[in-house]
């Protein structure tokens, strides 16, 4: 399934290496301020190509709207926007040689012999453009009702601590220089969000923000507030004491990380994601040739990040703008 969201619909569509990748953001209300100058902004901060630390695929990412955007506005129909594919090379993939902890064997299995398999197809992190354009527009919408959004990396590798900058740019560089790559943590943070936002159960703001940002190529840990950290914690230390400051509800610790019971208390949403290190790398694999059912061995030799998490703060601050646009408009 393409497409998520309850109030608000967004449907992602495309390929790696096919001629464009896009989106459908459906159920927008009319009469939305849309800066395309905004939209633009966020989508260069995920664009592939301009930077040191990332793959040299060049892609200009300019948003081609085909609907619902009328000088500046929302005009309540569904808004259709497409990114061109302007620079991919399909000739490093094959349809036989299948890259290990890739989509490759499991969608090939999944779609009898027909998927894409060219820079890994639907599968691929391409795909995100398109999610970072739905993303900046419903930033635009929370902005105006006083949310704000915010992301940082806070773990490269080995790298963290006060010297993250320097540290984790020797880290991806090390990692790139060995033909390798290396893994990520990045924080995203929501503020703003008025209280009582979110639903029951499959509807809570965990279990939504849960869903897309899984959906995320490379994401494989997740954590709300202290998380993981909760789990060596006793109830004492772990409860967030509630008290009135200035007339105003407020939690003295945020250990539930803006989230109790499925919505929003007050406190900043905070959720960390756990990136994968990318698993197109240049060092020698084993893997299996399908077509002859034997094993070899191979090196990717296609164009990728030795990091994900640079290019993928964009798109996590998007899921996070996503989902609350979501849930508050169904309030």
């Amino acid at each position: 399934m393409n497409t998520f969201g309850e109030n608000i619909r967004m449907t992602i569509f495309g390929e790696s290496h096919g001629a464009a990748v896009g989106a459908v953001l459906d159920g927008l209300p009319a009469g939305e301020i849309i800066s395309l100058e905004k939209v633009k902004e966020q989508m260069a901060r995920r664009a592939p190509g301009s930077t040191e630390l990332g793959t040299p695929r060049k892609e200009g990412d300019e948003p081609y709207f085909m609907s619902g955007v009328l000088n500046g506005f929302s005009t309540g129909a569904p808004i259709c926007a497409m990114i061109r594919n302007e620079d991919a090379n399909s000739k490093a993939y094959s349809a036989e040689v299948l890259r290990p902890s890739h989509a490759d064997y499991v969608a090939k299995v999944k779609y009898k012999g027909f998927s894409d398999y060219r820079g890994g197809g639907p599968f691929s992190g391409r795909l995100t453009a398109a999610f970072v354009l739905c993303g900046a527009i419903c930033r635009q919408s929370l902005e105006r009702r006083r949310v704000t959004i915010s992301s940082r990396i806070v773990r490269v590798g080995q790298a963290t601590g006060d010297d993250l900058d320097f540290a984790m740019k020797k880290e991806i560089l090390d990692a790139r220089a060995a033909g390798d790559s290396v893994g990520a943590v990045i924080e995203c943070v929501a503020d703003g969000v008025p209280v009582g936002t979110g639903g029951l159960m499959f509807g809570g703001l965990e279990s939504r923000l849960g869903m897309l940002f899984f959906a995320i190529p490379g994401v494989k840990g997740l954590e709300f507030g202290s998380g993981f950290q909760l789990a060596a914690m006793r109830g004492s230390e772990a409860n967030d004491p509630i008290r009135v400051e200035g007339g105003r509800v407020v939690m003295g610790s945020n250990h539930a990380g803006g989230i109790n019971g499925g919505l929003a208390n007050g406190m900043p949403i905070v959720a960390r994601i756990a990136l994968r290190p990318t698993p197109s790398i240049a060092r020698e694999q084993q893997s299996i040739d399908l077509g002859a059912m034997e094993n070899r061995a191979i090196r990717i030799t296609g164009r990728h990040d030795p990091c994900l998490a640079p290019r993928a703060q964009p798109v996590v601050e998007a899921a996070m703008a996503f989902c609350l646009l979501d849930a508050m408009l169904g309030e």
